[in-house]
């Protein structure tokens, strides 16, 4: 995970064609999802991390965005109701 306030705008771009930032979250809310999200490119540069895999994502405890990821938004949802 990459704090956005950490990185350069140049270092960003590089770290995105380069494959290594694949996906971004938000702090506050818990959630990640594609770089592309119109949801995830209005939050506060201080309140966005970067991941590489989804699983580093999950790992660290964040949900699937519901806009940008729907599906596997869904399959979350699911996962989490059974227990």
């Amino acid at each position: 995970m990459k704090q956005h306030v950490d990185l350069t705008d140049k270092e960003l771009r590089a770290a995105i064609r380069g494959g290594n930032i694949q996906f971004g979250g938000n702090t506050k809310l818990k959630i990640y999802g594609l770089l592309s999200c119109s949801s995830g490119k209005r939050m506060k540069r201080a309140n966005r991390v970067f991941f590489e895999k989804e699983e580093e994502a999950l790992a660290e405890g964040y949900r699937p965005c519901g806009n940008c990821m729907r599906s596997s938004y869904q399959k979350w949802k699911q996962d989490t109701e059974k227990g």
